[in-house]
């Protein structure tokens, strides 16, 4: 797969499985010999171990979007014959866990940045290297004793910046079904229970 055709297959937002394309994808999926949903459901489960193993906070969410990129790209070329479907889901798959990685980074960056901006006068400025490096110590420590819905929520609430943050938590109030008022008083309680979390490991 050339990295032309994969850049082609990056989210789009404005793009919607359609009926119509996810029984296209079943067709290819089964390879014209109809399972009933079956091969698409055992190739499902072998792509959400495969995140799953990688330790991803939504292996389930990474897997439907592997296999909706895959559906795109049928519904845009009428086939896909450079590999067998499974190999190519696979190998769409490692694609979309390295842009999983990339905005994992950014988001840990984000939280950082959320700990330096709440009060320049806060007792968790820091203002030597070695009291840095403690506070984010301190924050990633805090941020695994996070009940696992809230730590996938308040990551995915930092990610991006300007324009795309603000695309990627409307996206998010979507997908728990609330409004973005209620997603940032609800990110506001985690982050506010992080802090004072890291108040208390930094000044262990």
């Amino acid at each position: 797969m050339s990295d032309s055709s994969v850049q082609n297959l990056a989210p789009r937002k404005e793009w919607l499985l359609k009926p119509s394309a996810f029984r296209r994808l079943l067709s290819w999926l089964d390879e014209d010999a109809s399972s009933e949903g079956q091969r698409y459901l055992e190739i499902r489960r072998r792509l959400v171990a495969y995140f799953d193993r990688k330790n991803c906070l939504a292996p389930d969410e990474l897997a439907d979007e592997t296999l909706n990129r895959v559906a795109r790209r049928l519904e845009e070329e009428d086939a896909i014959e450079t590999e067998t479907p499974a190999k190519y889901c696979y190998t769409l798959a490692r694609f979309v866990f390295m842009e999983y990685l990339r905005e994992a980074r950014k988001s840990l960056d984000a939280l950082e940045e959320m700990q330096r901006g709440q009060d320049r006068n806060d007792a968790l400025t820091v203002e030597v290297d070695a009291e840095k490096e403690r506070m984010l110590n301190c924050l990633e420590r805090c941020t695994r004793k996070l009940e696992p819905a809230n730590r996938e929520l308040i990551t995915r609430y930092y990610i991006g910046r300007e324009r795309v943050k603000i695309e990627n938590r409307r996206a998010l109030a979507a997908s728990l079904g609330i409004t973005t008022n209620a997603l940032s008083i609800r990110a506001c309680r985690i982050r506010d229970k992080l802090e004072e979390c890291v108040r208390g490991c930094v000044g262990a």
